[in-house]
């Protein structure tokens, strides 16, 4: 897999829009637009790789760091994030939930205890803590992720879901207005030179 700083030919990729409204947040959000398609067919993905996908966990707060991940830990993250947009796709189009995507996220739900376990230690004494030890650091992550996005689909905001209406990008994002269907100032630049492109096109036959 490329990082999200390569491109087919290995040269550097351009660099990634702004988080799209509402991403801030809610990271479930945010992950599900981890896969950016760009003009002209570049994608970036920094999941694409388990040395990008630890620093985007790490970024986030989401692992310590210096958080080690393998390739198959950075396959269940994207895994994930598939079926979490095919929830947040079936929700803006008002469709059934797909199956598949609802068993992986109630999966994901379900892998790391819900509340913090009690302990006890010579130092401590009676103390809870929620455990994710390192073997399970990667379901601690997918938990709280599944966990987000079944906040945002079942919350007041997912009214204000919506796709980014400006091809070929594939982000969602919370509209800030009844019209925005935009997730970055340059993806709005790029619809509005596009329809003003298609006005000259038509006025010229």
């Amino acid at each position: 897999m490329r990082t999200m700083r390569e491109t087919a030919t290995g040269e550097p990729a351009r660099s990634a829009p702004p988080p799209a409204p509402g991403a801030e947040r809610y990271p479930a959000l945010d992950f599900a637009n981890t896969m950016l398609v760009l003009p002209g067919g570049q994608v970036l993905d920094p999941l694409g790789s388990p040395e990008a996908a630890a620093q985007w966990l790490v970024e986030r707060d989401l692992v310590p760091v210096g958080t080690t991940l393998y390739e198959a830990c950075a396959a269940r993250l994207r895994a994930l994030r598939d079926q979490v947009r095919a929830l947040l796709a079936s929700q803006i189009e008002a469709l059934p939930a797909p199956d598949g995507a609802l068993n992986a996220v109630n999966d994901a739900l379900t892998r790391t205890p819900a509340a913090a376990l009690l302990r006890w230690g010579p130092a401590q004494g009676l103390h809870r803590v929620q455990a994710h030890p390192a073997d399970q650091i990667v379901d601690h992550v997918l938990a709280v992720l599944a966990a987000d996005a079944a906040d945002l689909l079942t919350g007041p905001d997912t009214e204000r879901l919506a796709a980014c209406d400006s091809a070929p990008c594939r982000r969602y994002l919370l509209r800030t207005h009844a019209r925005r269907h935009w997730c970055s100032v340059r993806c709005g630049d790029r619809a509005r030179a596009a329809r003003a492109y298609a006005r000259r096109t038509q006025a010229g036959t």
